[in-house]
């Protein structure tokens, strides 16, 4: 499968001498433009062989054209690594033994390096181990909207932000595919919820859907310039996503020119008309829910297998429909499985290992790091001459995370674990006990533990933690069902598996502790004021533990800040902070209600202060702010202005600061929020060395989604811009009037 170019030209009957001629057919041509080549091979094409071109017939695969040399599809999640292979028509793993990956971090810890450098480094190296792995085409990224932090599926996605987004994904789509491998950007649109995901149906304004939730997929498709789109398995306004006329025709196709294949989520598609006429070009995991169900049906059974041929032939629907989609098909197989120039790519290497390390060592976010006395100083960075006897404590310092949490499971090479890498870097200095336990992972149920067992291991890590010098809890949330897992939602916003009791009992015993929470989402925290360390350390790969090491150990200084907001409680969440229809719904219906206040957009306007904010993160150095300088106080409706505002590291280490410019609309007709992001650069300062950022202010940053008129409008006023450290770590201010 590696080399499947030797199947996209096995013709001997078109070709002599075993390569290309004169008389080579067009579309096997590659030096022929791609859309000549798309437009020969489809007049070559029966109706039927267009038809079976439009679904799945195997679980990850989707057929070509034997007849013709044109060759099958290989679909694979997912967004973090290249997943092992299933098997052909279920959903077991086919065991084979040359399919393992490297695990990267997840998106939530890509968003919070807010590094685009990152980015492409991360598109780089998983599209290498995609087209190594024989795939014309990866799942992901994911650019949903994180709207609660009880949507089990946040850990896959880049924040409550739509500009971070947009920023963050575009270098990652176009490395990928510049290894001849597609994207597949997904859940388009608003699934912002696992609960009731295959038929909740979503109400949200056009100002919410333009402003919010659809900025990072028009980024993806028009400046990272995406092969092809996932349609979302939930409704809006009354149409399930992978054939809705709006989001797919107009939106998509239309308004942002998408020239890339619409492909549904693994049995997103529920009508065979609708299916046609509505924008839908690939139909994959039909009557089964994605991950673990099987269907009675096969492939010739789908929307748009037999039953569509039925309709083209009875005049049901236009031929014009087919021809439609196996143009973009054709184009996308002519951009993967027939390109030649491709390279081979490579899997599981030292390169793609210090990859994954140095994202996860820009992503992990310092969260507090407080001295434990007045005259002392922070536990962190840890200093390991003060310390004898370092007990590690946590299931998730051994636990494998890259297990569980749905199609983002993988099968890895290697996995360098919390415990694997402090004990790498403290030996014999390092001591474990486990503390809590949780199940393991399973789809759709949970494994409980005993209340016995709970109570033995928390008793256990007490008496140790009275004999060491320092505790470090390696703790949050996992991969598993009701945790940060695909197919449902957590229940609760607390920690599970009695970890608050712990942590609250460790800390009884020995106040130098350091909580490590790995998760992809926020958390309660009632024993915020007693921890003085907390770092956020999401799920960070196959070099995770070395990555926590470099941090914890000082190696690194900590440089990731949050991609969304920590509320102090579930109810100051503005998903939250209304009825039930606002979440979860009733499991028809759901509205959000919020609009266009998400995220820190609702904590900043209605003055509700986070337990962390968007933005925020610590460091081991600081960094000072100059004041901010515009070039001018006035600016025309079509023309620029520049900020700049001057940074010194004013530490005694060398440390990375993210600068985030914030723009806010004085007087407008329509309500805004406070500010919005619009702007950030992350720097690299050297004790005691300055630095001058400048961000250029166009009129696109300006605009809001007037629903009124139907277009982006930025009206004449008063606008104000916000420098700071985070949403609100605000370092300095200006004003100016658009004219």
């Amino acid at each position: 499968m590696k080399n499947k170019l030797l199947t996209a030209f096995a013709c001997a009957a078109l070709c002599t001498a075993g390569s290309l001629s004169a008389q080579t057919p067009i579309y096997l041509d590659d030096s022929q433009p791609i859309e000549a080549r798309v437009q020969d091979a489809l007049g070559r094409l029966t109706l039927e062989e267009k038809v079976a071109l439009c679904h799945a017939y195997g679980k990850f695969a989707s057929a070509g054209v034997p007849r013709l040399g044109i060759p099958e599809l290989w679909w694979s999640d997912g967004p973090h690594g290249v997943r092992a292979e299933i098997n052909w028509n279920d959903w077991g793993y086919s065991n084979q033994t040359n399919d393992s990956t490297t695990a990267f971090p997840a998106l939530t810890c890509l968003a919070a390096t807010w590094n685009p450098e990152m980015s492409a480094k991360y598109g780089k190296a998983i599209g290498e181990e995609a087209v190594y792995r024989g795939k014309d085409v990866l799942l992901g990224p994911g650019v949903n909207i994180y709207r609660t932090p009880l949507n089990g599926r946040n850990f896959e996605y880049m924040g409550e932000d739509p500009y971070l987004a947009s920023v963050m994904c575009v270098p990652y789509i176009q490395e990928v595919q510049k290894n001849g491998v597609a994207v597949s950007v997904k859940h388009y649109a608003l699934n912002n919820q696992e609960l009731w995901r295959d038929h909740i149906d979503v109400y949200a304004s056009d100002r919410a859907l333009y402003e919010i939730y659809l900025p990072a997929f028009k980024a993806a498709v028009q400046k990272g310039g995406a092969w092809t789109v996932m349609g979302a398995y939930n409704k809006f306004r009354g149409q399930h996503c992978c054939h809705n006329e709006l989001l797919l025709n107009k939106i998509l196709k239309g308004d942002w020119g998408f020239d890339g294949v619409v492909v549904t989520d693994w049995g997103g598609a529920h009508d065979t008309y609708e299916a046609a006429v509505n924008g839908l070009d690939v139909e994959m995991g039909s009557y089964t829910n994605g991950l673990t169900s099987e269907s009675e049906f096969g492939y010739n059974d789908y929307y748009l297998a037999d039953p569509y041929l039925k309709m083209l032939k009875e005049g049901k629907v236009p031929l014009s429909t087919v021809d439609e989609k196996v143009t973009r098909i054709l184009r996308l197989v002519f951009r993967t499985a027939m390109n030649r120039q491709k390279p081979y790519g490579s899997l599981c290497t030292d390169e793609h290992y210090a990859v994954a390390r140095e994202i996860g060592d820009e992503g992990i976010v310092l969260l507090k790091n407080d001295p434990v006395t007045k005259k002392g100083n922070p536990l962190l960075p840890i200093d390991a001459s003060k310390y004898e006897r370092i007990l590690v404590v946590g299931d998730n310092a051994v636990r494998l995370l890259n297990e569980g949490g749905g199609s983002s499971e993988l099968k890895v090479k290697d996995m360098v674990s919390p415990l694997d890498g402090l004990r790498e870097l403290y030996g014999d200095k390092v001591q474990y006990a486990h503390g809590y336990l949780a199940g393991r992972p399973m789809y759709g149920q949970v494994e409980e533990v005993p209340q016995a067992v709970v109570d033995s291991l928390r008793d256990e890590a007490v008496a140790m933690a009275r004999e060491a010098d320092l505790v470090i809890l390696v703790g949050g949330l996992n991969k598993n069902h009701h945790q940060d897992c695909e197919g449902g939602d957590r229940i609760d916003f607390g920690l599970p598996f009695g970890q608050d009791e712990l942590i609250e009992a460790l800390q009884a015993v020995n106040p130098n502790l350091v909580l490590v929470l790995l998760t992809g989402n926020a958390v309660d925290m009632p024993w915020l004021d007693k921890v003085p360390a907390i770092v956020q350390g999401w799920y960070l790969g196959s070099m995770g533990g070395k990555s926590l090491a470099d941090v914890l150990g000082g190696a690194v200084c900590p440089s990731g800040k949050l991609p969304f907001s920590f509320p102090k409680k579930l109810t100051d969440c503005p998903a939250h902070a209304f009825d039930s229809m606002a979440y979860p719904g009733d499991s028809i219906k759901e509205e959000y209600k919020e609009d266009i206040l998400v995220g820190y957009r609702w904590y900043d306007t209605k003055e509700i202060p986070a337990l962390f904010p968007f933005g925020y993160g610590l460091s081991y150095t600081s960094f000072e702010y100059g004041k901010p300088v515009i070039s001018a106080k006035k600016m025309e409706a079509d023309g620029t202005l520049t900020l700049s505002v001057a940074v010194k590291n004013t530490g005694s280490v060398a440390g990375k600061e993210i600068v985030q410019l914030y723009v806010g609309d004085e007087k407008c007709s329509l309500l805004r929020p406070q500010k919005e992001l619009k702007h950030f650069d992350k720097i690299l300062l050297q004790p005691g060395e300055e630095k001058t950022v400048t961000f250029t202010i166009t009129p696109d940053d300006l605009k809001f989604y007037d629903d009124r008129v139907g277009r982006w409008v930025a009206e004449p006023g008063k606008f104000k811009l916000y420098v700071g450290a985070s949403s609100t770590d605000i370092r300095g201010t200006a004003t100016f009037e658009l004219l």
